[in-house]
């Protein structure tokens, strides 16, 4: 899309702004194309809320003679190497064994990864009181006691809130009452503000020969270092020198730069107008800069500002151009943790593939090859780490497990069965699903072909009877797969009737196969499903990885998988006006 980092070269859809007009649209207010492609062509995560943890301790050991313990938190992060790298610490509280400590210290929750959080408590010597904590040597400060937990652990929670007992280093001491650590979870409100906007211009100059402009706006926002991020950009509107724009809904989170330190609504933003040309060589028709504050007030006061361009001499031109802003609604747009804090779940779903080119499953080479020495292969890889996460969402954590594509005990090839053999389709916990997968590959015959329509419809049919008693149930199916499908239309079909439903399809690839099919069921081209009836998908509910790609260490499966899951879940519950429930205060 040329100027417009998103991928799609001379695309002309809106990115990263939310339509009001269209719901269901992909570019939602959670998941913002543009940005995404900045941060991740600079090697960085894009997706992200900042929450803030509020700390408070009980009954602390006292670890001094003449007073009381002086405590201060240090929160570590334990990354995938099994390393502690240190995230922020409290202030140091004089004498006190059940502190409450006013410093926060802010962590990103990232949806897609299993995040463990370490608390280390330490006793400061009052010798080092006027110290600022950050130079503290903890090697000589005396230790207090340890807690850990996962960050999901306390978003989730009602209150977002979590107790947990101390423990010794080495993981024991909980009988010698080291107290207890409460850790409290608040979304920053950077992420849950957000504005409705419509932006229209007038008189426009024209910069086609035998046409008129076909112009789109960008905005993007200031980052430190004075440099610019796109952080959405509208659709085009063909041969107008007066368009009037769909409208936006921008979040807090894409406007503010989270390293700066200015006022949200002061933030520079710069909205650049453009003349588009299906080659990617967008012509300039103009710019201007200004804050949410300066935006809101032209809405106000009904008035225009005028586009400036940069003349052949260096300086600014002020052009006849102007934009106005036709609608500013500030509101607070509820976020993936409102919704799963409140008692909304995912429920967690697996469909293996048994069709016969995974390999003789006894055979090493094979993809079903159960590693005696414990290493996972594939499908156990994809069931842990997805699952893993999930299963933080899902109260009961019963899940269904399917295999398609295999001859069962009866003699019947079955494009759906029920994994652990029995009439129930449900297993306990995903060490339930592993157990399930490693029986039924003594039990089931692999074949073929590899049909994904019948286990894409059962779930689909869990998800919409589940709405007859719940609307505030959300259903993931992980399909894995080493082939390429045989009903690619039925499939679609399917996907286009699920994606009314409170259902997401995620599919891993697993082996050497092409997966280029997979891929169309993946609509990040901007490219929606399409039934052999005509109708298209409401939205976009299918993620696709090919595990090769893991294997070699260029992504993550859980991320790749799960960084679009939270926007879908957000599409599906706003488009339909669903709220979180009401918190109840005691």
């Amino acid at each position: 899309m040329g100027l417009c980092y998103s991928g799609v070269r001379g695309g002309k859809q809106a990115i990263g702004g939310t339509s009001l007009q269209n719901p269901n649209s992909n570019n939602n207010a959670a998941h913002n194309d543009a940005v995404d492609f900045f941060f991740k062509s600079n090697g960085q995560q894009a997706l992200f809320t900042q929450v803030e943890l509020s700390l408070s301790a009980s009954n602390l050991l006292d670890r001094d003679i003449t007073s009381k313990s002086d405590p201060m938190v240090v929160l570590l992060a334990k990354k995938r190497d099994g390393k502690l790298e240190e995230v922020g610490r409290t202030e140091v509280i004089s004498n006190n064994l059940n502190p409450t400590w006013i410093q926060k210290i802010t962590v990103t929750y990232q949806f897609e990864m299993v995040q463990p959080l370490v608390f280390h408590i330490y006793d400061v010597d009052t010798s080092y009181h006027n110290k600022p904590v950050k130079s503290l040597k903890l090697k000589d400060q005396e230790f207090l006691g340890e807690a850990s937990c996962f960050l999901s652990e306390i978003v989730t929670r009602h209150d977002r809130t979590l107790t947990i007992q101390l423990q010794n280093r080495n993981g024991h001491g909980i009988l010698r009452k080291l107290g207890a650590l409460t850790v409290h979870a608040e979304e920053t409100i950077a992420s849950r503000t957000a504005v409705d906007i419509t932006l229209r211009c007038y008189q426009l100059a024209n910069k086609d020969l035998f046409s008129l402009s076909d112009p789109f706006l960008r905005i993007s926002r200031m980052v430190e270092g004075g440099g610019y991020v796109p952080i959405c950009k509208t659709e085009v509107v063909n041969n107008n020198l007066n368009p009037v724009w769909r409208p936006l809904c921008l979040s807090w989170q894409k406007v503010v730069s989270l390293s700066r330190f200015t006022l949200i609504q002061e933030n520079p933003l710069v909205i650049e107008c453009f003349d588009f040309n299906s080659s990617g060589n967008h012509v300039l028709i103009g710019k201007l800069q200004k804050s949410m504050a300066d935006l809101e007030t032209l809405h106000r006061e009904k008035n225009g500002a005028n586009f400036v361009i940069q003349s052949s001499h260096g300086h600014e031109k002020v052009l006849k151009g102007q934009l106005f802003v036709d609608l500013f609604l500030e509101k607070e747009q509820y976020s993936f943790l409102d919704y799963v804090s409140s008692g909304f779940e995912l429920n967690f779903m697996v469909a293996v593939d048994f069709t016969a080119s995974n390999g003789n499953p006894r055979n090493p080479d094979s993809l079903h090859y159960i590693d005696p020495s414990g290493r996972l292969n594939s499908y156990q890889q994809a069931i842990m780490e997805v699952g893993q996460v999930i299963q933080f969402y899902d109260s009961d954590r019963r899940f269904p497990a399917w295999g398609f594509g295999g001859k069962t005990p009866a003699g019947t090839i079955s494009h759906c069965f029920n994994l652990n053999g029995s009439a129930s389709f449900e297993v306990e916990g995903i060490e339930g699903i592993m157990a399930a997968y490693a029986s039924a590959l003594h039990n089931v015959s692999l074949s073929g072909p590899t049909l994904f329509g019948p286990v894409i419809n059962t779930a689909a049919q869990i998800a919409g009877q589940s709405l007859s008693n719940s609307n505030s149930k959300y259903f993931v199916l992980l399909i894995i797969t080493d082939g390429v499908i045989t009903d690619m239309q039925e499939t679609k079909d399917a996907l286009v009737r699920a994606s009314d439903l409170p259902l997401s399809i995620l599919i891993v690839g697993v082996g050497g196969a092409d997966f280029t099919q997979m891929e169309i069921l993946d609509a990040d081209n901007g490219q929606r499903l399409q039934s052999s009836t005509g109708r298209m998908a409401t939205r976009d509910i299918v993620q696709f990885v090919p595990m090769r790609e893991v294997n070699s260490g260029q992504i993550s499966v859980v991320q790749a998988l799960l960084e679009e899951l939270p926007g879908q879940f957000l599409t599906y519950f706003r488009s339909r006006d669903i709220k979180p429930h009401a918190r109840h205060v005691c």
